[in-house]
């Protein structure tokens, strides 16, 4: 049960940690969000710490307000695929750049599944 409890808030934590990343890049405040998603900040602020589990109905509403996928928010599709190996010489939060790093690669892989093509390169062909 204990193993249980504390992958629960492993878990937690991770997603909180990817909500706040895609918040982020797409360059919304938290009050901003909590107008998009009917989310009181205070929950918002207790997702992005992970100190509360997300709902998967405000996952939803999240991902519709930020402009990102499910999946890009709970980390089940790409993120389970992809090993990356980085260092900072900045002090740069690790757990962040990697987050935002997964926030692409599942925005990317999204687009695929869509059948939506690359754009050409500026400057340049695809």
């Amino acid at each position: 049960m204990r193993k249980l409890i504390q992958e629960v808030v492993r878990v937690s934590a991770r997603i909180g940690v990817a909500i706040e990343s895609a918040r982020q890049a797409a360059g919304l405040s938290q009050r901003a969000l909590e107008d998009r998603t009917g989310i009181s900040q205070a929950t918002l602020s207790r997702i992005f710490s992970g100190k509360r589990p997300a709902k998967m109905t405000e996952i939803i509403l999240i991902a519709d307000a930020v402009g990102c996928t499910v999946a890009q928010l709970t980390g089940t599709a790409v993120a389970d695929r992809v090993q990356c190996a980085a260092r900072a010489t900045n002090g740069s939060d690790m757990e962040k750049m990697r987050q935002r790093l997964l926030h692409f690669i599942e925005l990317d892989a999204y687009l695929d599944d869509q059948g939506i093509p690359e754009l050409p390169a500026r400057g340049g062909r695809a």
